[in-house]
This record gives C-alpha cells, structure tokens and sequence, in this order.
C-alpha cells in the first residue's frame, strides 16, 4: 500500500472534527489511584506565565495531561514545537487536528529563552506530527536543540519526535543535533495500531528508535506505552523485547485516560500491583531506567529519571 494514511482536515473546524461523527464511548469513573488535584500553586502561574510570555505551546495542556499541576509547580513543562495542531488523528490523543499553520521561525529561541528563564537542568521538547512538512519538522527540531544549548549550556536536552515516515533523512537531522535522550512512543501494542495509532506503523516506530541508536551509539534512547486499550500482559511482554532488541534505554508505562466520549474506548484501569508487575519485568528484561505507574508519562519526572538513568549506566559499564 503507496501513499500517506494519516488525517488532514481544515483547521477553522472544531478542535476533533474527524471523531465528531464517531459513536460515543463511555467515559469510566476515575479509580482513586489515579486522581489528581487542581493546579492552584503560585509555582503554577509563573511557570504559565514563562510559557505565555514566549507564545509557546505545551504538551502539557494540549494533551491534557493529569500532572501538569505537579510538574509546573517545579516548573517543570514540556515544550511542544511546530504549532499546536497535528495532521494525524490518533484516537487516544487530546491534541487539535487540522491543517497546521506556517512554522513559527522564531519558536526555537523563543523555546531557549523560557528554558534559561525557567531554570531547567533537564528539558523534554516533543511535537505534533507535521505530514505537511517534506522533513515532518526535523530542521525545527535540531535548531530547537542548538537554541536551548546557546541559552542554557547547562541544560540536557530530551526530544521526543514523531515517527517521520516516509521522511528520508529526518532522523539523521535531529540526531545531528546530539540530543541527549531521544524518545518515541511506541504508544500500544501493534495488534491495536490500526484503531489507535492508524496513521503510524509499528515496525516503523520499532526502527526508527534502533536507528537513532545507531546514529548515536553513546545516547539514550526511550519510549513509552500506555495500558487500558485492551491490550494483554503477554502483548506487553512481546513489545518489551522488541525494545530491548533495538537496544532502548528507557521504557515508560501509564494508563491510558479517555480525553472525551469520542475517543478510542477505555477497556480498564491498570491497579498500581500490576504496574510494579511490569516494571519489575522490564528490569529483569535488561532497561536501564523503568517508570510504570499508572499516572507516568513520557516527561513525567524526565529530570529525575535521566539522572539516574546515567548513573545506571556508568554501575552497569
């Protein structure tokens, strides 16, 4: 099969225009586990401000993400770069789709600046897809990399990239750049990508992250899953070895939340015993740093986690 299968529709419609039409799921109760408290801090709304200030958009707030009071009282947010609306239409996410707009050429300083202001030892930058783009935004991502390394030199830098397929060269791009973490989500196991993750391709993802490890031998490398899509223990187990056999670092594990009645149906909860289950299992797998939990994600104490990670390493060498 020839040809991009992912989702462009126009931006002046509404913020999920291609699910509008999709028939409603229910959205299950919250366990206690999992909830969150409102972000009321004044940590909170300086870090707000920082990222208003230099008209920058976050992951954090595009995707919902349930601890964002937590990570921006330590001022702790995840910068999301090429805009704020994607051209897939993954049925987990929360972010816009539509037809993205012209790149914001001065988004890279703009991200430099706010990590200098913000104090950042460790910053994650992640994305929307842009199918639009002949390099899906590879060039943004490096100079975002260069910026913040010219206004912080102190700061380790995470990117967390979408696939680029059908992208020749892009990886190279971002990996010239010398990330220090480079992360992509394999998001769920490949029998479910065709519902959830349509626009991506399992074995794709699994090679992009095993290339940029060859790019980069002395790097990290990360990914990250989520749970309650109805995937099963033993599918779990079968992606984990496909990470470690494209030798990822770090492997991530969080519960997958339903956004809106719209979105891909949350089959159920994963209790906290079974999420240590996994992360005990990873370990014995080989990864060097393991999160699972049912509120982890992606950048979900980043900082914290990349330190260890290299302490890890260098034990391990």
């Amino acid at each position: 099969m020839s040809g991009p299968m992912t989702t462009v529709i126009d931006r002046i419609t509404p913020r999920h225009p291609e699910k509008a039409h999709r028939p409603d799921n229910p959205v299950l109760r919250k366990p206690d586990w999992i909830r969150v408290k409102a972000p009321v801090s004044r940590e909170y709304a300086a870090t707000k401000e920082i990222v208003r200030e230099h008209k920058l958009h976050t992951v954090c707030e595009e995707a919902a993400c349930p601890n964002i009071g937590e990570c921006w009282t330590h001022r702790h947010a995840t910068m999301m770069i090429l805009g704020d609306t994607c051209t897939r239409a993954c049925a987990f996410c929360n972010v816009k789709t539509g037809m993205p707009g012209a790149l914001d050429a001065e988004e890279p300083e703009n991200v430099g600046r706010a990590v200098a202001k913000l104090g950042l030892k460790h910053v994650v930058i992640t994305s929307v897809d842009r199918d639009d783009l002949p390099d899906g935004g590879a060039e943004h991502f490096a100079k975002t990399i260069r910026a913040i390394r010219a206004a912080s030199p102190g700061t380790t830098v995470e990117v967390l990239t979408p696939d680029f397929l059908r992208k020749d060269g892009a990886l190279d791009v971002v990996m010239d750049a010398r990330p220090d973490v480079f992360n992509h989500n394999l998001e769920t196991v490949p029998r479910l990508y065709l519902s959830v993750r349509p626009g991506a391709r399992y074995f794709a993802s699994l090679r992009l992250l095993q290339r940029a490890k060859e790019l980069v031998p002395t790097g990290f490398t990360k990914s990250g899953l989520m749970v309650g899509l109805g995937e099963s223990r033993e599918e779990i187990m079968q992606v984990m070895d496909d990470l470690r056999a494209a030798n990822v670092d770090f492997l991530t594990i969080g519960q997958y939340l339903q956004p809106t009645k719209k979105h891909a149906q949350l089959a159920r909860f994963w209790t906290p015993e079974e999420f240590k289950g996994l992360e005990q299992v990873a370990r014995a797998k080989g990864f060097l740093m393991v999160s699972a939990s049912p509120l982890t994600r992606s950048s979900y104490h980043a900082d914290s986690d990349f330190a260890q990670m290299q302490a890890n390493r260098a034990l391990a060498s």
